[in-house]
């Protein structure tokens, strides 16, 4: 036991993984009785008796839970203190100065809360996926060294120190504190040496500019971070009004609460930069329809383009007389929401998540609603490979989904409600809920982009906040439709060498005519 012969068997904690130097703690050593980490062992691994290993003294670390628990004070003792640093700095203003103070302090890192919160979103977004099976690292052409949830969550965690520390520092000392954190930001990405996630840092800035300059054919990884810029419109707006005071020296001021100034409320800047993320998405739109010719493509750059009239009759309100805004440019303003918003929400759920609005009034059963919606009773058969070569007997058949040789019925697991897609990797009631729930945050969003309603300027950083969680909501399913439809490829590959489909099976595509389209 002290010194002798130690027999370690092969799954021993102590042991390294194969191929480096494997290492058995020794218990002599660390009861201090003299034992040299040069001395030999002889172990039995893999069957080979003879077989010796250097002997090391094994690190003592602290147990996880107890590190943990230790990290989790950490974190609360710094929160209370900047807590009571930040309002014990505010206190001492005076009251018609304070409001002023805090309305500076908020526009100058809420953008950067805003994107901290989306960072560990889309670490929860990571971590789900994972989870349900779904290959995120293929669908979006990243290598083996790509970041984890974990990774990203440490990102995460370390923004959500940095930032609300320099608040504090910037309440604190009213200095210009927030200039060094948007400085060492920019530095923090552009750093050109191989520390901090380097391969991650790179893949996003060449990412960023594929979408400025669509100079290429665009990817799925391309348009997908374009749609997520999209909803952080009013946060490059609000980097933008803080870049004007550090620039114009306005920061610790009040020269920029008029709103006439250069960096005021009314600036023209606002609207310009707020459509930029929808101009990119639109560009790209064109440009895949050049490349790929799908009529899609340009509906799509048609969503795009409706939210550009939102935007600049919002701001026109600060440009024209009362009359003519009131009369005249407000029901525009009004139209243009409306349509912007509905035509939004049809993209997300019948072409982004690949929801038909159709299926869903559809049922497995006999029922009231499908004869007053469809004048017949919908019957939905499937078997476990896809191919219905087993088919009950009804008398009207309607196929959802016809590939090249194969037919494919609509696989609802048994469900007795309305149907959505054929594969599901969550449950119903989260699709439902995600459908309503968009609705009404497509709508709320557009109170964002509209500049003439920013008097609250909490109202609209919850509303900021609320559709980041929107787009949080949104990633699941449109990573996951495109999940599908590459799982889809190697099946229709297979379907082109299948022998060709019986009389029964062509009389059976026959009668479906009216069905979707592959």
């Amino acid at each position: 036991m002290f010194g002798g012969q130690v027999a370690a068997p092969i799954n021993s904690p102590h042991l390294r993984r194969s191929g480096s130097r494997a290492v058995v703690s020794d218990l002599g050593a660390e009861l201090g009785n003299g034992v040299e980490n040069s001395y030999v062992h002889p172990l039995e691994i893999n069957g080979s008796k003879n077989a010796s290993i250097p002997l090391v003294t094994a690190a003592i670390v602290p147990s996880p839970t107890l590190l943990w628990r230790f990290k989790v004070l950490l974190f609360l003792l710094w929160g209370f203190i900047c807590g009571k640093t930040g309002w014990q700095s505010v206190m001492r203003m005076s009251a018609d100065l304070r409001d002023l103070f805090l309305y500076e302090a908020f526009l100058y890192y809420n953008p950067l809360l805003l994107v901290t919160t989306m960072v560990w979103l889309w670490g929860i977004n990571l971590w789900v996926f994972s989870r349900s099976n779904i290959n995120y690292a293929k669908i979006f052409d990243l290598d083996q060294n790509h970041l984890t949830h974990r990774e990203i969550w440490k990102c995460a965690t370390w923004m959500t120190i940095v930032v609300p520390t320099s608040m504090t520092a910037y309440l604190y000392l009213y200095s210009n504190g927030e200039v060094l954190l948007y400085f060492a930001v920019v530095m923090l990405l552009i750093f050109p040496f191989d520390i901090f996630y380097f391969s991650s840092r790179y893949y996003l800035l060449r990412a960023l500019w594929r979408i400025v300059l669509p100079l290429q054919a665009i990817t799925f990884s391309d348009f997908f971070l374009a749609d997520i810029l999209t909803s952080m419109a009013k946060v490059f707006s609000d980097i933008e009004r803080s870049v004007c005071r550090m620039v114009h020296r306005q920061v610790a001021t009040i020269a920029w609460f008029e709103a006439d100034s250069v960096c005021g409320s009314h600036s023209v800047a606002i609207p310009l930069v707020l459509v930029l993320p929808y101009l990119f998405r639109f560009f790209q739109c064109l440009r895949q329809y050049r490349d790929i010719g799908e009529r899609s493509a340009l509906l799509n750059a048609l969503k795009y383009s409706t939210a550009v009239p939102v935007i600049f009759l919002s701001a026109l309100k600060y440009h024209v007389l009362p009359e003519s805004w009131t009369n005249f440019y407000r029901p525009l303003w009004l139209l243009s929401s409306v349509l912007n918003s509905l035509y939004s929400f049809y993209w997300d759920v019948a072409r982004d998540w690949d929801f038909s609005f159709a299926r869903m009034f559809k049922f497995n059963k006999s029922h009231l609603y499908s004869h007053l919606l469809h004048g017949r009773t919908w019957v939905w058969g499937y078997d476990l490979q896809g191919f219905p070569n087993i088919l009950k007997k009804f008398d009207h058949t309607h196929v959802n989904r016809i590939s090249v040789s194969e037919i494919q019925i609509e696989d609802i697991s048994g469900w007795d409600g309305p149907g959505l897609r054929r594969y599901l990797h969550f449950s119903v009631s989260v699709y439902f809920w995600v459908i309503g729930s968009n609705l009404i945050l497509r709508c709320t969003w557009t109170y964002k982009l509209s500049a003439h309603l920013r008097n609250n300027y909490l109202t609209v950083f919850t509303i900021a906040a609320l559709e980041i969680f929107r787009r949080f909501q949104w990633i699941f399913f449109r990573v996951e439709n495109e999940w599908n439809k590459i799982n889809s490829r190697p099946n229709m590959q297979l379907s082109m060498n299948d022998p060709s489909p019986s009389d029964d099976e062509v009389k059976l595509l026959s009668s479906s005519a009216g069905g979707y389209n592959v």
